[in-house]
């Protein structure tokens, strides 16, 4: 007993982590401008770990008949139901009203997870992204690598490129691949640590599909960094990133093949990173064109709270109690 209740209150502590308050003073500065009364809501979310939802993604190719019914024990339901305009029938995600995390799992060389631990507001652009069986596809900016495997829980590329510019992040999207894919799979995976601006040049009208998960300022983890100074850092850095972010997507362009499509994607909710790079992206380049997923989001506006007055072929997920998902900002273009 003595040691559960020394497990728990270690959980606790780390979830009592402190709010940064450098980061929460810029925040509630352009927040309110951005999202006027609805951000002092968001707010109360980000700044609450204990309130924090996690979603569960099934790993198709292991086997764990037992966990799904356990899951409906436990209170979970699916994430994503009927109505949705792409749900594959092996995509499986659950979720429950209530916080909590469920146990995560070890990696074990070669032995397959069951499951991936994720805010499930992660695997929008995945089903915005519609992928076929047999496509050419690329994640651009694939670490960790949990859309990665949610790509192929719902189909089978022909190829399927995964990139990562970054040493350190790209050794952990090379475990969660190992931790996921069964072997005859993971040679259709190609890994690569190129610069994401330079991959369009390099590799021009080759894919299907490119799913852009840009680099952004991440605002759930942002509000706790521990070291002030960094934070100072990232926030004076914070805008560069815009023109990373039109960069990538540029580039994710010309890697495109024409009537192929591409989701962009951040976990943040500033407007200068979401809507702005897309309108620029849309200004500048005569050759794509903006695709309407409002289908999606009115699919799934049971599970999920969207920001209201966004164009068709965007969404941002805003967290609130009881859907504390998000935020995440999701936009599909197609290429002319």
């Amino acid at each position: 007993l003595f040691l559960s209740l020394k497990v728990g209150n270690k959980t606790k502590e780390k979830l009592q982590k402190q709010v940064c308050q450098v980061v929460l003073n810029h925040f509630e500065k352009q927040y309110t401008t951005e999202l006027g009364d609805t951000w002092s809501s968001v707010r109360d979310v980000l700044t609450s770990p204990l309130c924090w939802q996690y979603a569960i993604l099934l790993n198709k190719f292991s086997q764990c008949t037992e966990l799904e019914s356990s899951l409906h024990v436990e209170g979970y339901h699916p994430a994503f139901r009927g109505g949705l305009p792409y749900l594959p029938e092996a995509f499986k995600c659950y979720i429950r009203r209530t916080p909590g995390r469920f146990p995560a799992q070890k990696h074990q060389a070669g032995k397959l997870k069951e499951y991936y631990l994720l805010n499930a507001a992660s695997l929008l652009p995945v089903l915005a992204l519609e992928v076929k069986d047999g496509e050419e596809v690329l994640d651009l900016c694939a670490a960790p690598g949990g859309k990665s495997v949610a790509i192929l829980q719902c189909a089978s590329p022909g190829r399927f490129h995964c990139n990562e510019y970054d040493d350190l992040r790209s050794r952990w999207l090379e475990q969660t691949i190992e931790s996921f894919i069964p072997d005859p799979l993971i040679n259709l995976i190609m890994l690569s640590k190129l610069d994401g601006r330079l991959i369009g040049d390099l590799k021009p009208e080759l894919y299907d599909k490119v799913l852009v998960d840009a680099p952004c300022s991440n605002d759930r983890s942002w509000l706790f960094s521990s070291d002030i100074h960094q934070a100072t850092l990232r926030l004076i850095q914070r805008k560069e990133l815009s023109c990373l972010q039109f960069q990538l997507l540029r580039s994710a362009i010309k890697a495109l093949r024409p009537g192929g499509s591409l989701v962009y994607s951040t976990c943040t909710l500033s407007k200068a990173e979401n809507s702005d790079v897309i309108n620029l992206i849309l200004s500048s380049c005569s050759n794509v064109m903006p695709v309407d997923i409002s289908g999606m989001a009115k699919a799934v506006s049971q599970e999920f709270t969207f920001l209201g007055g966004m164009q068709q072929h965007e969404l941002l997920v805003l967290p609130e109690k009881g859907r504390a998902w998000g935020p995440m900002y999701v936009a599909k273009l197609k290429k002319i």
